[in-house]
Formats: C-alpha cells, sequence, structure tokens
C-alpha cells in the first residue's frame, strides 16, 4: 500500500508530447511489460538511434537532457508540459516512464488515453489548473527535493503550502493499491464464481 510519492521532481515543460516522443516505435516489438526505462525519451536521451538489440551504454547519452543530469536522472515525479501523452494509445509509453522510475506526473492536461493507461499501471497522473502548476513549478525550480504527494488526503505539499487536487476514487485506488484490471475482477471472484454456476445450472447444454 502506497501512502505517499516523494522524491525528486524534474521539468519537462514541452506542450504536446506525445506518446511516440515518450517511446519510439522501434521500441514497441518486445511483448514484455517491463524493461523500457532505458528507452523512455528516448530520442532525446541518446546521441545515436537505438533498437532494443544494442546497448544504451553504446550510444553515447545527450548531456543537456534534463533526465540524464543529476539528480534528475533518480526523479520520482515529472513535471510536463500541456496536452501530455497525446497521439497513440500505447501502453509501453506508461511502461517506459515506470521502469525509469517516474511514479507520479503533473501536467495541465493529458492525452486521455495515456491518462487512463497511468493509473493501470500504478503512475499518478494529476491534472492541475495553470495557475496551480505555475506554483508548483516556481517551487520545484527552488527546490526539487521537496515535493510531496499525499494520495489519501488528494493533495500536494509544496513547504507549508497545499494543493487539492481532484482525481476520482477508483483511480487512485489503483495506485495506492497498486491494482491492474485483473487485481480489480478478481475482487469480484466470489460474484463471478456464483453467476458461472448459476449459468450452468440452467443452462448444462453449455
Amino acid at each position: 500500500m502506497k501512502d505517499k510519492i516523494s522524491g525528486i521532481a524534474a521539468q519537462l515543460l514541452i506542450d504536446n508530447i506525445d506518446t511516440d516522443q515518450i517511446i519510439p516505435t522501434e521500441f514497441l516489438k518486445s511483448i514484455k511489460k517491463y524493461g523500457f526505462g532505458d528507452y523512455l525519451f528516448d530520442g532525446w536521451r541518446y546521441l545515436k538511434d537505438g533498437d532494443l538489440d544494442t546497448p544504451v551504454e553504446q550510444r553515447g547519452i545527450r548531456e543537456d537532457f534534463i533526465l540524464n543530469q543529476p539528480p534528475y536522472n533518480k526523479a520520482k515525479i515529472l513535471l510536463a508540459g500541456d496536452n501530455f501523452g497525446c497521439g497513440s494509445s500505447r501502453e509501453h509509453a506508461v511502461w517506459a516512464l515506470r521502469d525509469f522510475g517516474i511514479e507520479a506526473v503533473l501536467a495541465t492536461s493529458f492525452g486521455d488515453i495515456f491518462y487512463n493507461n497511468c493509473f493501470k499501471n500504478n503512475v499518478l497522473a494529476i491534472k492541475l489548473k495553470p495557475e496551480e502548476f505555475d506554483k508548483v513549478s516556481s517551487f520545484v525550480s527552488n527546490d526539487p527535493f521537496q515535493l510531496s504527494i499525499s494520495l489519501a488526503n488528494k493533495q500536494l505539499e509544496i513547504g507549508d503550502q497545499k494543493i487539492i487536487f481532484d482525481i476520482e476514487d477508483s483511480l487512485i485506488q489503483r495506485v495506492i493499491h497498486d491494482l491492474d484490471d485483473v487485481d480489480i475482477t478478481l475482487k469480484d471472484s466470489e460474484a463471478i464464481k456464483a453467476f458461472e454456476i448459476k449459468h450452468l445450472t440452467s443452462k448444462p447444454w453449455l
């Protein structure tokens, strides 16, 4: 159970970052759900184009990209530009953020499918009003180490100030308890089993 997210916050304040920029098409070949952290923002992090068969150590690091710079290479929270995660519906984009170590993304808006994919994969996506986002961004610019997110209270803690954010209870519970779609379904396993027994009793020829 996760009560709080806190840690280093990095800022990537570019609007309309799409899922192809979060993780390029060539990395969608893998059928695994894990192991994509090295390829997050791949086109911006490395000097040479790559693929799943090329070790990232052989590709050279772009030292001017924020997630390659200490301490932001250990970031747990990402502040992103407007309409973050737009574009295609690939779930790999969220897998890459999660595998890199990002536990929460803050933006003024998200691509709809990306937003829902975040909660399916234990990444918190927080929509803020522009003035709220600017306040958090200003705080993080001065101190990237002290941003804290209370999940149960749905609030950001920046110094002695608190900002309440709005997320459906069903979504934030997924992050608090690390629940995916299968976990949600299994919570009703007894009801499902009872239905199956009743259904087979009434239609034994099935």
